[in-house]
């Protein structure tokens, strides 16, 4: 199973090239709402996206039902400058879904006022409009991941030239 990122209509392919790499590196798989706003042959993309994009399990949807639908059940967070809770306060399950929206107008208000006890935020100092979208679902994913014990994943470096003792 595992954690999943879902991706509501992005628009900037640098920003979903570093979120897929970012679940290749923490094993979450990433799902795509469309329209995207962008090819996913791009340069932007693969450039962000590195050699990982070939190793992401990626899912895409031609639009928010069609993700519904494919997903009965799923526990879906959403992260929303909206959002009445923090994204801290939240008890992540190990299998579920954080949604991020599109660059230039988030997730859409008529979805978050269906699921008003999942709608997170990150805070924020003043008028900040928000963060950059790959910054955010690395913030959330990995309050998610630590919260479920960093299940699988290298959890001590080494040095290449020296040694630690």
């Amino acid at each position: 199973m595992g954690l999943n990122i879902v991706l509501y209509e992005p628009e900037i392919p640098a920003n979903t090239g570093n979120i897929g790499r970012t679940c290749v590196a923490t094993g979450t798989r990433l799902h795509l709402i469309e329209p995207l706003g962008f090819q996913l042959t791009e340069k932007a993309l693969k450039r962000a996206g590195m050699d990982y994009w070939p190793q992401l399990d990626v899912t895409r949807y031609i639009d928010y039902q069609d993700f519904l639908e494919k997903n009965p059940g799923a526990k879906v967070y959403m992260a929303t400058t909206k959002g009445r809770r923090v994204y801290t306060e939240v008890a992540y399950e190990p299998d579920c879904f954080l949604m991020f929206g599109k660059e230039s107008a988030g997730i859409p208000e008529e979805i978050l006022k269906e699921h008003p006890g999942e709608a997170i935020r990150i805070p924020m100092l003043g008028d900040t409009r928000s963060l950059n979208l790959s910054n955010a679902a690395a913030i959330v994913l990995y309050e998610a991941l630590r919260q479920n014990g960093f299940s699988q994943m290298k959890l001590h470096g080494e040095l290449t030239r020296y040694s630690w003792d």
